[in-house]
């Protein structure tokens, strides 16, 4: 497992990536680094030395994920992002590790020791039973909650966000109802359907049924109404406008 391709547009993030595997392997060798979804689609059609990828999901052109739609990558993947909600997206392909950014070189060792321990698991036969069970991979269908003495089952499908005010995170029904949840943003993320909720910001994950309109707001960023009432506006982060859109149009 010694040939590395490297997709990602930041110049300096691929050679912090770069300087970090030589120094955990000063005998692997980057062979490519590729900065957008058609270089890497033209690179990976006509070339197959190559051992493993490292992926940045968010590229100039869009989010890499398009790449698995356009190519095949039967080598395992670790994806490394500054963005934590496409996790389960990205075990829907092949991957074996999602390393947040900022990166270390921990981070980087553990990644290469766990495709290490795995490597015997990457052929054809294996691999495909491993994309498989990731593309059925279950999201969480209902939440429990309280009602004064009562426990209540909602269904995912009726929730219209999830926000937290302070320590506390809420779900809102789109009847307007509201409950308190005993998860963290961050928790539910992995929970939920990446097809169905996007978290917009810090406080708000928003189910895409409940968008009322989305309205381009200042600096860039947009504002987005939903069919309840918040007592906040839902602003979508500026350095998530793109993965957004992106999701709203389903891709």
């Amino acid at each position: 497992m010694k040939n590395i391709v490297i997709i990602e547009d930041e110049q300096l993030a691929a050679e912090k990536l770069e300087r970090y595997l030589l120094k955990y392997n000063s005998e692997l060798k980057i062979i490519v680094v590729l900065s957008s979804i058609s270089d890497a689609v033209h690179w990976l059609n006509t070339h197959t030395n190559y051992d493993v990828v490292f992926m940045d999901i968010q590229l100039t052109d869009g989010l890499s994920f398009e790449i698995f739609n356009q190519t095949k990558i039967l080598k395992p993947v670790i994806f490394t992002t500054a963005f934590d909600e496409y996790a389960v997206d990205a075990f829907k392909v092949n991957s074996i590790d999602y390393v947040l950014k900022p990166i270390t070189f921990t981070d980087i060792a553990r990644a290469m020791k766990k495709l290490k321990s795995m490597h015997t698991l990457f052929n054809p036969v294996s691999l495909s039973k491993i994309v498989e069970v990731g593309q059925h991979k279950k999201v969480k269908d209902r939440f429990l909650v309280r009602l004064g003495n009562h426990i209540k089952s909602i269904k995912t499908e009726e929730i219209a966000l999830f926000f937290a005010d302070g320590r506390t995170v809420y779900l809102a029904t789109k009847e307007g109802k509201k409950f308190i949840v005993d998860f963290k943003l961050e928790d539910l993320n992995s929970l939920l359907s990446a097809k169905m909720f996007f978290r917009v910001n810090r406080s708000f994950i928003i189910n895409i049924s409940a968008i009322k309109d989305v309205i381009v707001y200042s600096n860039s960023r947009l504002k987005i109404v939903v069919v309840v009432n918040s007592e906040k506006e839902i602003i979508v982060s500026r350095d998530k406008v793109a993965a957004f859109k992106t999701w709203l149009e389903g891709i």
